[in-house]
């Protein structure tokens, strides 16, 4: 039995009630507390001396009472309690408002520590207003601060946590051999827990926190290899013979990053050791073109391909681009989504099967059990961040070690990449096609709503069309009053704009709720340019390329993430036409501020995730189903990269050594890797 474990309601001092409270705090168990680290610290270590004080400073007092304290009530009911401290090298007033507790607690007898802010007042006198104290004795370290709850305070975590350390250390499994630790001059995992939790100064708070982030991005990096490792074997080698003739039937030269792009899958796929390559790259860069390349080599090599996209409409959109791409060329493609009817889904099964299909593409309907491929050679999964881990190897799974393309329009740093996809190659799409220009982005508030408008028609009077983005597809039921004020509803925006602003345009709805017959309509009359606009929601967010739109208005613009926006934004500038993205909102919020400054201030996808990073953080940039990253108590994914790359190096030590982690001396590790996976499998 792991006594890790345990209920934390079994520790001492901890119950029923107060585990209610943990739970808010996400401790369940005695290693969750453990686990559970401080934000911060307060230096109760270094005293300051009375007469060394200055205004403003946050300070730890050592001294004692010089006077009995004295209490009074003000006429509005207040209760004052003020105490005068001395430690021999001057007098501190200090105040508690409210606090009938105080005098209990004092003695002016015994030494103690006041930590607090010092403040002075109009006639330049130093004082303290309700300072946490405590009696010297023993209480001269660095007390932990943590996130707190009502009902339970950071000092209240504290004592339990100290009594698990107390009660729990033996059961505490070492992870690292002696050896290890020597070569790294990390201490051993009860140590680290007891100097992140209660240090003596900051150097053991740093001490500890290397042995805990090593640790941390060690187990990470041993679970990301192992699900990489079992998709390796050998794989079908697609020759590279019909490559010219797919680029003569091009209408549009490959750019540079794109024909380096084709040239790095094209190298890796020849081999027998399956490909498994990132392909990331901008908005608009050109990333379908370069899947087309790699899938009609293996189609000529009688090998097949499948695609997966995480949205219908992203699905649809590529299989109209595949048949105009292999059109005249005998490449069979055909389309599998969860709208496909029982006959046709059972036809194209069987022709799968059967070796009739070159290209699949399709939603998560090509992973399920009865889609069975005679030679899949490719797997390329589209706006791979919008899949679970398990959900991209459950393709991967549909062949005989296929060789693998994951594809985003989310650039990443590359040391997160390595991170997040363990041992893939990457390709970088750093060029857009020739002739794209800049995207003008503006972020206005309601007051330009009318000048917006009289913008987009006369953009829609040149022949242009335009999209108006909406939060929500519908009213929703349980919204309350205020949103359904100031968050707009494709469905009541569309009714509201084509009887007035824009009567007498050709205005279309389309939304998610949508039924996928009445979506593929919609969309086929805005591609053909029998719509002039698009009233919808982010359903058009990736895949969606219609040349001839110019000008994408974002309602709430709030409501959407960075990259989010700039995903949409890129629904525009598909051509050589200029083009203009518009940000409305009336937000006072400083995130959204700062969305909005990134995105009028540059185009570039890169920088853009990179400051997306930054203000969110990696859990919730991926997803953590989405990214197969579980979450990180200590360690940071954007500055730890330096520990990221030894502990990546080790981790492929050990599973050369032991690929399934079966050896005793793993059998820690095995574990910590089991636990830290479980919230995503």
């Amino acid at each position: 039995m792991d006594l890790l474990e345990t209920n934390v309601k079994f520790v001492r001092g901890v119950g029923e009630k107060r585990a209610a409270l943990f739970r808010k705090l996400g401790v369940t168990t005695v290693r969750d507390l453990l686990y559970f680290f401080p934000r911060r610290y307060e230096d109760w270590v270094n005293v300051t001396p009375i007469s060394g004080l200055t205004p403003g400073q946050t300070a730890c007092v050592r001294a004692t009472l010089a006077y009995h304290p004295s209490q009074n009530r003000t006429h509005g009911g207040t209760v004052l309690t003020r105490l005068t401290l001395t430690d021999g090298t001057g007098l501190l007033p200090v105040i508690f408002f409210n606090n009938r507790y105080v005098l209990p607690q004092l003695s002016e007898e015994t030494e103690y520590l006041f930590y607090g802010k010092v403040e002075e007042n109009g006639e330049g006198r130093l004082s303290m207003a309700s300072p946490k104290f405590l009696p010297a004795e023993g209480n001269a370290y660095f007390h932990p601060v943590y996130r707190q709850t009502e009902g339970l305070s950071s000092r209240a975590v504290s004592t339990v946590v100290k009594t698990a350390l107390t009660l729990f250390e033996t059961a505490l499994a070492e992870t690292l051999d002696e050896e290890k630790r020597k070569a790294y001059r990390l201490p051993d995992l009860p140590e680290a827990l007891r100097r992140i939790h209660f240090p003596q100064d900051f150097s053991e708070v740093e001490q500890a926190r290397r042995r805990l982030i090593y640790d941390e991005l060690l187990v990470l990096q041993l679970g990301l290899l192992t699900r990489g490792q079992r998709r390796d074997g050998t794989a079908v080698p697609v020759p590279d013979t019909a490559l010219p003739d797919f680029l003569s039937r091009l209408p549009f030269p490959l750019t540079g990053a794109q024909a380096r792009s084709v040239r790095e899958c094209l190298d890796d796929m020849a081999s027998t050791r399956p490909m498994r390559r990132l392909l990331q790259g901008d908005v608009g860069s050109g990333k379908t073109a370069v899947a087309a390349a790699l899938i009609f080599c293996a189609a000529k090599a009688g090998l097949q391909s499948a695609l997966m996209a995480p949205t219908e409409v992203l699905a649809r959109q590529h299989y109209a681009t595949f048949l105009k791409f292999y059109e005249g060329t005998g490449v069979r493609v055909a389309l599998l989504t969860g709208a496909t009817g029982a006959k046709a889904r059972r036809e194209t099964l069987e022709a799968l099967r059967a070796g009739g299909i070159d290209l699949l593409i399709g939603t998560h309907a090509v992973i399920t059990p009865d889609v069975e491929f005679s030679s899949l050679a490719l797997a390329v999964t589209d706006e791979q961040h919008r899949f679970g881990v398990d959900q991209r190897g459950a393709l991967s799974d549909k062949g005989k070690s296929p060789h693998v393309l994951v594809m985003s329009a989310t650039p990443i740093p590359r040391t997160l990449s390595l991170i997040v996809y363990g041992d893939l190659d990457v390709s970088v799409l750093d060029e857009k096609p020739a002739g794209r220009q800049e995207i003008d982005t503006f972020a206005v508030d309601e007051s330009y709503r009318e000048r917006v408008y009289r913008f987009v028609k006369k953009q829609l009077d040149a022949g242009k069309q335009a999209y108006v983005v909406c939060p929500l597809a519908q009213e929703k039921d349980d919204e309350d009053e205020e949103e359904k004020q100031t968050r707009l509803n494709a469905e009541k925006h569309m009714k509201a704009l084509s009887a007035d602003v824009f009567a007498g345009y050709t205005a279309a709805l389309l939304h998610g709720k949508m039924r996928p017959k009445e979506k593929d309509a919609v969309m086929a009359d805005f591609t053909e340019g029998r719509t002039q606009l698009l009233i919808c929601t982010i359903v058009i967010e990736v895949g969606v390329d219609v040349p001839n739109a110019t000008v994408i208005v974002i309602e709430n613009a709030e409501c959407f993430g960075l990259a989010q926006l700039h995903q949409l934004r890129g629904r525009v500038g598909r051509s050589d036409e200029k083009s203009y993205c518009i940000l409305l909102s009336d937000s006072k919020s400083e995130a959204a501020k700062e969305r909005f400054a990134v995105m009028t201030s540059t185009n570039d996808g890169f920088l853009i995730a990179k400051k997306d990073l930054e203000l969110r953080g990696p859990g919730d940039f991926f997803g953590r189903r989405q990214s197969g990253l579980p979450e990180m108590r200590i360690a940071d994914l954007m500055t730890d990269s330096r520990v990221m790359y030894v502990a990546q190096a080790d981790a492929k030590k050990i599973l050369e050594d032991d690929p399934a982690l079966e050896k005793e001396e793993h059998k820690a590790l095995a574990a910590a890797v089991s636990r830290l996976f479980a919230e995503i499998s």
